[in-house]
C-alpha cells in the first residue's frame, strides 16, 4: 500500500499541525530550561524522497551534529533531529556562553556536550509526546544519542529498515529563535521520522488515508 500517493495538501496540513503542537511543547520546555523566551515554529512538514532529505541537509558528506534516537511501541522507527555543524555551535555559544565553544574541539567541554544533549532531549522528547496524542498510539522513545559526523554516515542506519518500504520519509523543519528585542538569530533544523514499513500504516491512517480507500 503506497499512502504516499494518496496524501494531498489537507494532509500535509494536519502533518504540520503535529508538528507545531510539539514545537509548543518543546519552546516551553526551553524558556523554562534557559530561563529565556524561545519561540519555535514549523514552516513546512512534507514527505521526500531519500535524495532530497540528503540535499536538504546539505549533501551525504555534509557534517552536521545530529540527536537520534529508536522509536518503540505501536509506532516503531527512527527519528533523527539535524543542525548543520555552524548553527548548532551558535545555540550553544549563547546557551552556554562560550563564545569558543566549537565541536571540533569539544574535549573536556563537557558542558556543551551536555546542553546539545540536552536541546535533544527536549525537542524529540516534545514532538513524540505531540505524536503519541495526535494519533493515540503508544509510542516509546529510546535514550537520545548524540552524534558529529557526516549525514550520510549518521542516517544510514534509519534507512536501512525504512528503505523496504520505499523511498520516502517523514521531515519537519524547525525554526527556534529567542524572543528578546533586537535579537533576529534562529536556529533552523530538521526532524526525520523515518517509520518502519508496519508503521506508515497507523501514522498515515491518522491523517486520514485510509488502507482501503
Amino acid at each position: 500500500m503506497n499512502y504516499i500517493e494518496k496524501m494531498n495538501t489537507t494532509h500535509l496540513d494536519i502533518l504540520k499541525e503535529f508538528g507545531n503542537i510539539g514545537a509548543g511543547h518543546a519552546a516551553t520546555a526551553l524558556s523554562t530550561l534557559l530561563n529565556k523566551q524561545i519561540d519555535m515554529k514549523v514552516p513546512s512538514a512534507r514527505i521526500v524522497s531519500f535524495n532530497e532529505m540528503m540535499e536538504m541537509a546539505g549533501g551525504a558528506e555534509e557534517e552536521v551534529v545530529s540527536v537520534s534516537l529508536r522509536i518503540e511501541g505501536e509506532v516503531t522507527g527512527n527519528m533523527f533531529f539535524v543542525l548543520s555543524l555552524q548553527q548548532a555551535e551558535h545555540f550553544i555559544s549563547n546557551m552556554t556562553g562560550d563564545k569558543s565553544f566549537s565541536f571540533r574541539k569539544a574535549e573536556g567541554k563537557s558542558l556543551g556536550l551536555s546542553a546539545m544533549q540536552e536541546l535533544g532531549n527536549i525537542l524529540s522528547g516534545s514532538y513524540l509526546s505531540a505524536l503519541g496524542d495526535f494519533t493515540r498510539l503508544q509510542i516509546y522513545p529510546s535514550v537520545p544519542e548524540l552524534a558529529i559526523d557526516m549525514f550520510g554516515a549518521i542516517i544510514s542506519y534509519g534507512l536501512v529498515e525504512s528503505s523496504r518500504y520505499g523511498d520516502y520519509a517523514i521531515v519537519i523543519e524547525t525554526v527556534l529563535k529567542e524572543v528578546e528585542a533586537g535579537c533576529s538569530d534562529e536556529m533552523k533544523g530538521h526532524f526525520f521520522l523515518l517509520p518502519d514499513p508496519l508503521s506508515f500504516g497507523p501514522i498515515f491512517e491518522a491523517l486520514g488515508v485510509g488502507i482501503n480507500e
